[in-house]
């Protein structure tokens, strides 16, 4: 297992420029997802690929993934996840990493399943055919944002050159990717959920206003502080200002305690 931070002075070709490019044209559409995939290929023959928030302080939450080439068993990998992996779960961070990583700064992951815990090998890695994996993570305030790309077990393995490929690719694929799901979350999170969240969010706090709701219910979606406000037309501060107020009322501190709130009574709220 390897990981190291994304090097500064890692350079660009027109092969990673045009890759970006047609990215770039589909931030925010259902193209995205397929097309996030297919143009790695040349550079980066992964089989499958998934973005997640993860950590020891978030819920976790799956916004993409899909296959090539392979039957699509990437939502059949998140349960297994979700079934016990993901409690001890320290493959791309540790819990001490995890405290201390700069939001601005991107690590990479590299590893092969033999180096995977025993159960998390099992159930995710050998029970879906999946033989190795690259990451870009990033620490957020709702967690660790990872890109990930998997190769099979059908597949060689990731050389040199195509690792290092990725790690100059990475800082821009963790970028968009993030921009992404901040555009598309509102499309993605259906309208039962969302009632139910504020529903619950009610009954603990009736006092809570119909904007102190709105922020809640975006920020149970995984979404950013911008995203939010793109979403509902304020201020960043603004969008501070609706959630310190709201957490007033909740009798809570941190963004990890409304999950909490929220999903323990009712399972999770996809």
């Amino acid at each position: 297992m390897r990981k190291w931070t994304c090097s500064e002075s890692a350079g660009g070709t027109p092969r990673h420029a045009q890759l970006l490019a047609g990215l770039i044209q589909q931030l925010g559409q259902p193209r995205f997802r397929s097309l996030l995939l297919e143009s790695l290929q040349p550079l980066v023959p992964a089989a499958s690929f998934s973005v997640y928030r993860t950590g020891h302080h978030s819920v976790p939450q799956l916004y993409l993934s899909g296959s090539l080439g392979v039957p699509d068993t990437t939502q059949d990998c998140w349960r297994a996840y979700l079934s016990g992996p993901h409690l001890r779960d320290r493959t791309l961070v540790d819990e001490s990493m995890e405290e201390s990583l700069d939001a601005e700064q991107s690590l990479l992951c590299h590893l092969t399943a033999r180096e995977v815990p025993a159960e998390h090998r099992t159930l995710v890695y050998e029970a879906h055919g999946v033989a190795e994996r690259v990451s870009v993570v990033q620490a957020r305030e709702d967690g660790l944002f990872a890109v990930n790309f998997y190769r099979h077990q059908h597949q060689r393995p990731f050389s040199d050159a195509q690792l290092a490929d990725f790690e100059t690719l990475a800082p821009a694929l963790m970028a968009l990717a993030c921009k992404h799901v901040d555009l598309a979350s509102p499309c993605a999170f259906v309208e039962e959920p969302a009632a139910l969240a504020a529903q619950r969010l009610r009954a603990l706090a009736p006092a809570l206003t119909p904007r102190e709701l709105d922020v809640c219910v975006r920020m149970l979606r995984g979404m950013t502080y911008d995203g939010i406000a793109s979403d509902l037309g304020l201020s960043v501060p603004s969008v501070k200002t609706y959630r310190n107020r709201a957490f007033d009322r909740l009798g809570i501190h941190f963004r990890n305690e409304l999950y909490a709130l929220v999903l323990r009574p009712h399972g999770t709220l996809q």
